[in-house]
Order: C-alpha cells, then structure tokens, then sequence
C-alpha cells in the first residue's frame, strides 16, 4: 500500500506532467482545443484529489 506522502508526491509529478504536455501543445502552431480541454481536465481531477487528501 502506498503511504501518504507518497501518494501525494505521485499526483504532483503527474500533475507537472501535465503542465508540461499543456504547455507543449499550447505552444503549437494550431493547437488542439480538444488535447487542451481533456489536459486541463486531467489536471483538475488531479488537483481535486491532492486537495481532499491533504485536507483529510
């Protein structure tokens, strides 16, 4: 079983993980509105769940 820290440490590294594929492709000549949607989605999910296991 994963502890704690280590859960949360896992969301963050994939949340910055997504940062980074949302930069890239906002970046782009003609960036996808629907790579950008579901990438921002993903991260909210993410940050949605930090959020409530920080908080209890």
């Amino acid at each position: 079983m994963m502890t704690f820290d280590a859960r949360v440490k896992e969301l963050q590294a994939r949340h910055a993980e997504l940062e980074g594929a949302l930069q890239n492709e906002a970046a782009r000549p003609a960036p996808d509105p629907v790579v950008v949607a579901e990438l921002k989605k993903q991260k909210l999910r993410i940050k949605d769940e930090i959020a409530k296991l920080s908080h209890g």
